[in-house]
């Protein structure tokens, strides 16, 4: 190792390293030995020589030298040191800023295995040791770059630790599915208990309320639970129209965040947490019930923003957040057909409680739309089917099946009218009750045909004090979102002409014993049928 390497990293050299500038003679250099043999037994030369072994990058073992540690990485973790010099061609620097990074953020191996330039542990920072006199920094990466392996003792070889990281990932995948099946489990839980409630709304109406809170109570416990799994934030992630929507939103108005406290209510993974303060924000506040809050944790720390960024796991409802008052308030709250599962009574009680004077709620409207669609061989797929199934008569499975509203990306080109708006929100002033609502709508009809649904969809915005105005539409005719559309299945397709105005009623309120479910009734030419989303 050179001198200026060294320099680079503070004193990584041991008592016995280096020159101390000190000549000794022979008589002294005998008795520094002798009193060394003397001490051979001294419990504190032993901590010592505790203090000059090796902990290991992923766990809490010691080891004495950098070759056993680096072994026990490849066998134990699946992480080879030599694997991982080789193939980013490492320098003497980067070898010690991936060691410094490992020590200080605590990532698993697997998530060092996956990383690819440009690395997170390239800031000059990681040059300072965060263990003193950590061996491994005194390890010569250049012996790495010019033999062929690393000699592991027991046998140990490069393919017998790949294959004992095949094995780790293998057993970590079994894990991930098991949690998956089971987030699966309980949103089927979650849905037949929404249907029986439906079902049988006037079925039990005199249960006590203690039961009724019981149920309510394992309702949430379930609802919380499956936004627990990975699987549903990767896929709202994924979704580009939704996670851009917000990121140029804030990127584009950085005014809006700068040096200001920000509040995410329902924050997931912390990406909306993220994006504010990177655009500048004094301090980010998240709060969110599921267990996804603690990925999220190494999500924030992974990406140094532990500073700026404070979470807290729980309702917005039940938590104390360290201020009295938020700038800003940021959620992505939104559900099917917007208000199914949504979060916006929870956004609207933080708005109640913890917003300045002059502060901000964003996404700042909203609207919902209703528009007519032709599409018969949906509505034969969804509804005639039952008349003859493999030759029997299952008719009667209509009355459970036309209850329910469908969500699933619509074809614009079965658009068969000009939408229409049936409600506005204003996300600053809304109350919780002006979220049930009844409202007349006029869908002017383009093209003659038979009428087989109407579809409904919602469109989002961020205008408040915005110099850079975004919209996040799932409308039929735009970009496609994990929201989809809401379809609702006339159980007769009505006929319609260009030109004609069809008129029609829509009430929109909450299954009294599941709030987060919707009923839907439409009325549209003398004829009324009522849905339930869930």
């Amino acid at each position: 190792m050179s001198a200026g390497a060294s320099a680079a990293i503070g004193e990584t050299e041991g008592p016995a390293g280096g020159d101390s500038g000190l000549a000794l003679s022979d008589s002294e250099n005998e008795g520094a030995w002798e009193e060394e043999e003397d001490g051979a037994d001294d419990p504190s030369a032993e901590m010592e020589g505790l203090s000059h072994s090796i902990p290991c990058l992923f766990c809490d073992r010691f080891f004495s030298s950098a070759e056993d540690s680096f072994c026990h990485c490849t066998s134990d973790h699946g992480f080879s040191i030599e694997m991982m010099v080789k193939k980013h061609r490492l320098d003497f620097y980067g070898y010690i800023k991936l060691v410094n990074f490992i020590r200080l953020q605590k990532p698993d191996a697997e998530y060092v295995n996956s990383l690819r330039p440009p690395f997170p542990w390239d800031e000059d920072n990681y040059l300072k040791p965060v263990i003193e006199n950590d061996l491994l920094l005194q390890f010569d990466v250049e012996d790495l770059l010019d033999s062929s392996s690393i000699s592991c003792p027991n046998g140990v070889s490069e393919a017998s630790s790949l294959l004992e990281c095949l094995k780790n990932s293998e057993h970590r995948t079994e894990l991930a599915e098991t949690a998956l099946a089971r987030a699966q489990d309980d949103l089927q839980k979650m849905r037949q208990f929404a249907q029986d409630l439906v079902m049988n709304t006037e079925i039990g109406s005199s249960s006590s309320a203690s039961t009724t809170g019981n149920l309510k109570e394992n309702e949430e416990d379930v609802y919380f639970s499956s936004y627990g799994h990975f699987g549903i934030h990767e896929e709202m992630l994924k979704d580009k129209v939704r996670t851009e929507s917000y990121r140029d939103f804030i990127y584009l108005n950085p005014h809006i965040f700068r040096d200001k406290i920000v509040l995410d209510v329902g924050c997931g993974t912390g990406i909306l947490s993220m994006f504010a303060a990177k655009a500048g924000a004094k301090k980010v506040i998240g709060v969110d019930q599921s267990e996804i809050i603690y990925q999220a944790m190494d999500i924030i720390r992974l990406n140094g923003l532990e500073d700026s960024i404070y979470l807290i796991k729980g309702r917005i409802e039940e938590v104390d957040i360290p201020v009295e008052k938020v700038d800003v308030i940021i959620s992505e709250w939104m559900g099917y057909f917007l208000l199914f599962e949504s979060m916006l009574d929870s956004v609207i009680y933080a708005r109640d409680k913890y917003l300045a004077k002059g502060g901000s709620v964003y996404p700042d409207s909203c609207t919902i739309s209703l528009v007519a669609v032709s599409d018969i061989a949906k509505h034969t797929d969804q509804l005639t089917f039952w008349d003859d199934v493999y030759g029997f008569n299952m008719s009667c499975m209509k009355k459970v099946v036309m209850p329910e509203a469908v969500v699933e990306v619509l074809d614009s080109r079965t658009l068969i009218s000009e939408a229409c708006i049936i409600k506005r929100i204003d996300c600053h002033a809304v109350s919780v009750p002006e979220l049930e609502f009844s409202s007349d709508f006029i869908l002017t009809v383009r093209k003659t045909s038979l009428c087989t649904a109407i579809a409904g969809y919602f469109d989002v915005h961020f205008e408040k004090n915005c110099n850079k105005q975004i919209l996040l539409s799932t409308s039929p005719c735009c970009t496609k979102t994990h929201w989809k559309q809401t379809m609702f299945f006339l159980e007769k397709p009505i006929s319609v002409e260009e030109g004609e105005e069809l008129k029609g009623r829509i009430t929109i309120h909450r299954n009294r014993k599941d709030l987060r479910a919707l009923i839907v009734t439409l009325s549209i030419k003398n004829v009324k049928q009522t849905y339930s989303l869930q």
